[in-house]
């Protein structure tokens, strides 16, 4: 090469190195281990992509002098299968801990049983992690016992006590409106549903003056609920509360309405959370009552006008809208989270994450998102001062009604035919 184009290189790599590399930073990694087999672990990870490619498009998280990309690592740690021990999801948590190195973990375990088991693991390693499934209330109480040892875990979704509150709201308002008093609960046999069910009936049905006519818990798998519908008519139950994440717990509603079952049918029920539904159920499911679990999650309201955003840029990059009714708003919401800490935090030391994270007052998805001092998201009934979760009801044309709480209610409670009022 001549002494001319030398000196040309040499100028240009001079006038480069004066705005900088030309190649990206580092990446900044997400960990998501979860049951991505599973509806809401896949829905909650498309979320988290969303989010990421969102800010990477702005040109990433702020990490101290610099912006960082996001990059995301899964694992598949099947918590949710049937049949999976806990153990062997544990394996799976650790495995994206030593060998992906996260800077924090998002969705983390589907069942509760594996996150509890699980919040050693993560103390261990000082990761970071915003939980957005898993929802016994038990992990805040570990947190609260010993929290320097456990203050990194987070959970933005919707727990178990938070559930009841709205169940609890729900029933009352029913037993306002149609003087119902009789009860027949139906849960899966799994952590979260059996404590819902246990603190629903305690904190409410107990001093409500209701009367729990049956209590049944059904092993994950079941399909066939024919038997306890049969008892549900046979003791004059008036409602029907069902708590359920498994695919198969649809098929309830199937049978109650083709059965003529007397009575309405509220509570959670996974897979008649979102639009789809109808279709899945052969356009057998008017009438019931569903928790969707937060705002963003397979609903949206015009009085929040940030869901709406959400699930139309979801339903534009998918194809499909949101099915999930829980574990996608907050896994979206996520990822601003984490980004705002670290910003606040000038790095990505996982204390100092976790102390920014501590002081998260974000407007979002869900309404006002703010963490307790067992870093649960707070969830109530006003989107402005808290995050809230929906309460629907599907109507006869396959659409569906948020009927609870007052502040996003777009209609009332219908009772389906044959169930009159009480009084």
């Amino acid at each position: 090469m001549s002494r001319k184009a030398w000196s040309v290189v040499l100028v240009l790599c001079v006038g480069l190195a004066g705005v900088g590399p030309l190649w990206a930073a580092d990446p900044v990694v997400i960990g998501v281990p979860s049951s991505l087999g599973f509806l809401e672990g896949k829905e909650a990870l498309r979320a988290v992509e969303m989010a990421v490619e969102e800010i990477n498009a702005e040109g990433g998280v702020q990490v101290g002098p610099e912006k960082r990309p996001f990059a995301i690592e899964t694992i598949d740690i099947r918590d949710a299968a049937p049949g999976v021990p806990v153990p062997e999801a544990l394996l799976g948590l650790e495995k994206i801990i030593l060998e992906k190195k996260p800077a924090a973990l998002l969705v983390g375990p589907f069942r509760s049983e594996a996150l509890m088991a699980g919040m050693d693991i993560i103390a261990k390693y000082k990761v970071p992690m915003l939980g957005t499934i898993a929802m016994s209330p038990a992990s805040e109480a570990k947190i609260k016992e010993n929290p320097d040892k456990y203050k990194y875990i987070f959970r933005t979704c919707l727990n178990a006590k938070f559930l009841v509150k709205y169940l609890a709201g729900t029933m009352a308002f029913v037993q306002k409106q149609f003087g119902f008093n009789k009860v027949y609960i139906m849960n899966q046999d799994v952590a979260w549903a059996r404590k819902t069910a246990e603190i629903t009936t305690k904190v409410y049905f107990e001093k409500a003056g209701w009367e729990v006519v049956g209590h049944e818990a059904f092993p994950t798998g079941t399909s066939d609920f024919s038997s306890a519908l049969m008892k549900v008519r046979a003791k004059g139950a008036q409602v029907i509360l069902p708590i359920f994440d498994m695919p198969q717990s649809g098929t309830l509603v199937k049978q109650w309405n083709a059965m003529k079952v007397p009575a309405l049918m509220a509570g959670f029920i996974s897979p008649l959370a979102g639009p789809g539904a109808w279709k899945t159920f052969d356009e057998k499911i008017a009438g019931a009552i569903n928790v969707n679990f937060e705002m963003g999650s397979a609903v949206a309201s015009d009085k929040i006008p940030a869901s709406v955003d959400f699930a139309e840029a979801y339903q534009e990059k998918y194809g499909v809208p949101i099915e999930a009714g829980h574990g996608v708003g907050p896994s979206y919401e996520s990822v601003y989270i984490l980004a705002d800490a670290i910003q606040r935090a000038g790095t990505l030391d996982a204390d100092a994450v976790v102390a920014e994270l501590a002081k998260t007052d974000r407007s979002g998805v869900m309404g006002r998102i703010r963490f307790d001092e067992g870093h649960q998201a707070v969830y109530d009934m006003d989107p402005s001062e808290a995050a809230v979760a929906a309460v629907i009801q599907w109507n006869t044309d396959g659409s569906r009604t948020i009927v609870f709480p007052a502040s996003i209610a777009e209609g009332q409670i219908q009772l389906p035919p044959g169930l009159k009022p009480a009084r």
